[in-house]
């Protein structure tokens, strides 16, 4: 397997030196058409197509043909101590849903379904290791390594001193093979290398935006008042869908500019040194200068949205506007089907990464988004 390594200052010197004049005019070329930012009063029925970092390579796969083909490893913050109030389970899970799975172990430890916890959602039509925690305070926890169910399996119990809250973890480790793989070689493993060398840029990926992005619309509606949310979680995930469309706004204007691996006068910087967009709410964005004007910009189009999350009382955040990849690899164990290792943060989208080397099809069972996501991320609160 082919592997590309980087330290944790690779992505300095991209972020630093600029990129060369003719990738920025493809850029420039390439993404002429509109974004959602140029027709601010355009309904939020359908999110657009936004811009990637790097040349097209024309090719394509078929992405999830089989569970097996998309494998996820939760890797987690802590491992349990072996004494606590709380069960911590891992479970591996095979064409089910993180909640399906909370739902039955709730059931099968005979507690509320509140009292289990997770720290993130993962892709249903997949194999996923993840880590949930059961408040079990009292009494002779039950032996749920031995449950039998055809879409999961407990394969370890301990305790520990803590519930799983969403956001508990490092990040993931992704194994993918991608299948019916069209195109030139070459033009693939061109953008892979610049992947390793350069990241991607941080979209939210679609799953956060809901079945044909309609959470951005109802999270519109919300926050103009023209429908009431009561449901908290519900609010949250329409609050989170708006957040996270705005970001990428900001993003895809940046990319669709020539700034991708630039950074702009005024930026601010994370601990990485990395460029970073705003998680709009209330008080100032921490940038200045041009990258300042241009969120501000953004925002002004979208006003509503930006209005609406500050009187919903979110604060202002950072997010990277590049996402690292680390570990990448990749082999062609067949001359159309490509495998793929890496791992991402917490919060990243594998999506990112695939959006950026190929175009990828999906069997038509999953062709409605559901809530699950293959990045995790916790809705947004309201303070």
């Amino acid at each position: 397997m082919q592997a590309v390594r980087e330290d944790n200052h690779a992505l300095d010197s991209p972020w630093s030196e600029g990129q060369p004049a003719s990738i920025a005019s493809w850029r420039r070329q390439t993404y002429s058409l509109p974004l959602m930012t140029d027709a601010p009063q355009s309904p939020y029925t359908s999110l657009p197509l936004w811009p990637k970092a790097y040349p097209a390579s024309g090719a394509s796969a078929t992405l999830k043909l089989l569970n097996e083909d998309f494998i996820v490893t939760e890797m987690p913050l802590q491992l349990p101590s072996g004494a606590g109030e709380h069960i911590w389970l891992d479970v591996e899970k095979n064409g089910a849903n993180t909640a399906f799975v909370a739902q039955q172990l709730a059931e099968a430890a005979g507690v509320k379904a509140w009292d289990v916890g997770y720290a993130g959602l993962k892709d249903r039509h997949a194999i996923t290791r993840q880590w949930f925690s059961i408040y079990f305070p009292k009494g002779e926890a039950p032996d749920l390594t031995a449950l039998q169910h055809p879409e999961f399996k407990v394969l370890s119990q301990s305790r520990h001193v803590k519930k799983l809250r969403p956001g508990d973890l490092q990040g993931n480790r992704f194994r993918i093979m991608l299948r019916d793989v069209t195109g030139e070689r070459e033009a693939i493993e061109a953008n892979l290398q610049a992947i390793a060398s350069q990241g991607v840029p941080n979209y939210f990926g679609a799953q956060r935006f809901g079945h044909e992005g309609g959470n951005v619309e109802q999270g519109r509606a919300m926050l103009a008042r023209e429908i009431r949310v009561r449901n908290p979680k519900k609010k949250g995930i329409y609050l989170s869908a708006v957040r996270s469309f705005v970001f990428n706004e900001v993003l895809a204007l940046r990319i669709q500019q020539g700034h991708w691996g630039q950074t702009l006068p005024g930026d601010a910087m994370d601990e990485a040194g990395r460029p970073t967009g705003p998680l709009w709410g209330r008080g100032r964005v921490s940038s200045t200068e041009q990258a300042q004007a241009l969120e501000n910009g953004v925002a002004a189009r979208h006003a509503t949205l930006c209005d609406g999350m500050e009187h919903a009382g979110l604060d202002q955040q950072r997010r990277a506007l590049v996402a690292s990849p680390l570990d990448l690899a990749w082999e062609w164990p067949q001359a159309d089907q490509l495998l793929l290792s890496f791992s991402l943060p917490a919060g990243t989208y594998a999506t990112s990464v695939l959006n950026e080397i190929l175009r990828t099809t999906e069997p038509e069972r999953h062709s409605e988004i559901d809530s699950e996501n293959e990045g995790e991320g916790e809705p947004a609160s309201v303070e």
